[in-house]
């Protein structure tokens, strides 16, 4: 997938120039944040520093004690590190953003890569798009190649967005697949730090709709996903419920908020996994009903689109 060629230059008012192929795009830079992931992260740096669009690239560590950092250091010194003490979870990416001036930021987890390409592509669209927040990427597994299945559920989204789209409308997005604009990211005030880590897309994406920003999947993009083996999937679904049920009390109507509840009640295990997220849920109500805010008609319509796909889906189950 190649670049637009550079035009002689840009109209008065209009976004800056797609670079010349083979040279780098200064438009877009990406965040990786990773944990306990040591050789993974090298790998997918690897493949970050080879694409022709030469990204900044910005690494935040969150907390890992496997030598992340000094590989890091020694093996790419053009890399940005931050090398937090904690986990900061998904938060980490909102460090990495603030160090950022482009105005596209890529986001990559240490076991995901960018096909060559796709940044340009992903900046292209921004650029044409001036209220268009997030282009999410077709999603393949590794090895192997084959679609993702949440692929489909991205293509064929019922979500009904503005007619300029150059993709089907999203509700929701895959940060570790997409490619945001830093103003809007940091309108509405980046990822939750209350949710920490699992679904907190969701949250972003409905304030991003409440705030007038527009979500799309674009298939001309590609992300490569080898699944690591160094993962928690217990903790992954544990907390996925507990950010699920609180995205839905924060921001959804009452009626929606209750069907969306009880089909989690009816279809998530019943173990010690759920019943820990469930207790956690339950522990946030305080803050929850302090910082509840509905999304306006225009947002909430997003997700009651969504539904249908989200109770037939075979990619958004608890399980581990």
């Amino acid at each position: 997938m190649l670049p637009t060629p550079l035009p002689l230059g840009p109209a008065p008012g209009a976004g800056p120039a797609t670079p010349q192929a083979g040279r780098p795009d200064p438009r877009v830079a990406v965040v990786v944040i990773t944990h306990q992931r040591r050789n993974e992260l090298l790998l997918a740096l690897d493949r970050l520093l080879a694409l022709p669009e030469q990204p900044r690239v910005v690494v935040v560590d969150n907390g890992s004690t496997d030598g992340t950092t000094d590989a890091v250091r020694t093996r790419f010194p053009e890399v940005e590190l931050v090398a937090s003490p904690e986990n900061l979870g998904a938060v980490g990416r909102n460090v990495g953003v603030a160090l950022l001036d482009t105005p596209y930021v890529a986001f990559c987890d240490d076991d995901t890569w960018w096909e060559p390409g796709s940044l340009t592509a992903a900046a292209d669209a921004l650029d044409t798009h001036p209220r268009l927040a997030v282009v999410t990427a077709r999603i393949l597994v590794e090895p192997g190649g084959t679609e993702d299945p949440i692929v489909p559920e991205l293509r064929d989204s019922p979500v009904r967005g503005a007619d300029w789209l150059p993709g089907p409308a999203l509700g929701s997005f895959l940060a570790g697949a997409s490619v945001v604009r830093r103003e809007a990211f940091l309108e509405v005030g980046g990822f939750s730090e209350r949710l920490w880590l699992g679904g907190e897309e969701e949250l972003m994406a409905g304030d991003l709709a409440a705030a007038g920003w527009e979500l799309c999947y674009l298939p001309a993009l590609t992300v490569h996903h080898q699944a690591s083996t160094a993962r928690d999937p217990h903790r992954r679904r544990r907390d996925g419920i507990r950010n699920t049920l609180w995205t839905t009390w924060l921001r959804r109507p009452l009626r929606p908020a209750l069907r969306r509840t009880v089909h989690l009640l009816r279809t998530v295990p019943r173990d010690t996994v759920t019943a820990r997220g469930l207790l956690e849920a339950v522990l946030g109500i305080p803050w929850v009903v302090r910082e509840r805010r509905v999304l306006p008609p225009h947002a909430e319509a997003r997700f009651a689109a969504l539904e249908d796909a989200q109770r037939r889906s075979a990619a958004r189950r608890y399980v581990s």
